[in-house]
């Protein structure tokens, strides 16, 4: 009994923080701005399907190219030495240590027509770029904010896999490219879900890399909520509705992929 006093204020914080605000969404999006019930929040959201297209579209990208990136990065660090993965994570981490908006005002002064690529593109005769104030750059500056979010779930699962498992697979016969596909991905496939996870959520409802990176051209749903919070189109009733219904397809996303790696531990057999 005196063991659960410890979770008494960890509780308290989630249900101020996490229960209250949801419950607070909830009612703005069923009501109206004098207090009634309606569902006009909800009627209206078709006016925004493509702001919900672009955001998942753009948010979808980012995460495949970070898989695509972080497990083989993931992958080369797990077979490293000790001294040569402390380096490596610390590499991987250090951008992390720096404020996530001056990490995004920097590539702002990169991209840029006059930015630094631009002007090495130059010294080779290519014209600048439009590279600033593009879904390219939104992307890019989401691969780069959240790559570190891939690799360390997968990597942290990869150093852990059993090396008997590889020998007796290797004993067996299989092929190094065998032993990858039916052993080493399968038992990594946790990694990979939770790695898709913490890169998808933030980048589908991000608002800073959509407004610093891709200007008024690159409109996210976190640009769409944060204008009825706190641009001149105020209507919070609306702004909550569009994020309850974020949430819920973002849940839903989750649901699916977790259902994809219920038997993740399994091995498949040669």
């Amino acid at each position: 009994m005196k063991s659960r006093a410890f979770a008494y204020p960890y509780v308290l914080w989630m249900a101020l923080f996490v229960v209250a605000p949801i419950i607070i969404i909830v009612v703005y999006a069923f009501s109206a701005s004098d207090g009634s019930f309606t569902l006009d929040n909800f009627s209206n959201m078709e006016l925004y399907l493509s702001v919900f297209g672009r955001s998942f579209g753009l948010a979808l990208i980012a995460t495949i190219t970070c898989l695509l990136l972080g497990y083989p990065l993931a992958y080369a660090l797990a077979h490293e030495g000790p001294r040569a993965q402390g380096i490596m994570l610390m590499l991987i981490m250090l951008p992390m240590w720096m404020n996530f908006l001056l990490r995004t005002y920097a590539w702002m002064s990169l991209l840029e027509k006059t930015g630094l690529i631009n002007r090495f593109l130059g010294l080779f005769g290519i014209a600048p770029l439009n590279m600033i104030n593009t879904p390219f750059a939104v992307v890019l500056g989401m691969v780069y904010n959240y790559l570190p979010f891939m690799v360390l779930p997968i990597y942290s699962v990869i150093v852990k896999i059993d090396k008997s498992l590889l020998e007796a697979a290797q004993d067996l016969g299989a092929k190094p490219s065998t032993v990858f596909t039916r052993v080493i991905f399968p038992l990594s496939l946790s990694g990979v879900l939770s790695g898709i996870t913490m890169v998808f959520v933030p980048a589908v409802s991000t608002f800073a890399i959509s407004k610093l990176l891709g200007g008024n051209k690159t409109m996210l749903l976190g640009d769409l909520i944060e204008m009825q919070f706190l641009g001149g189109s105020y209507n919070p009733h609306l702004g909550s509705a569009i994020a309850l219904v974020m949430m819920v397809v973002v849940m839903v996303c989750m649901f699916v992929m977790n259902r994809f790696g219920s038997d993740d531990e399994q091995v498949v057999m040669f």
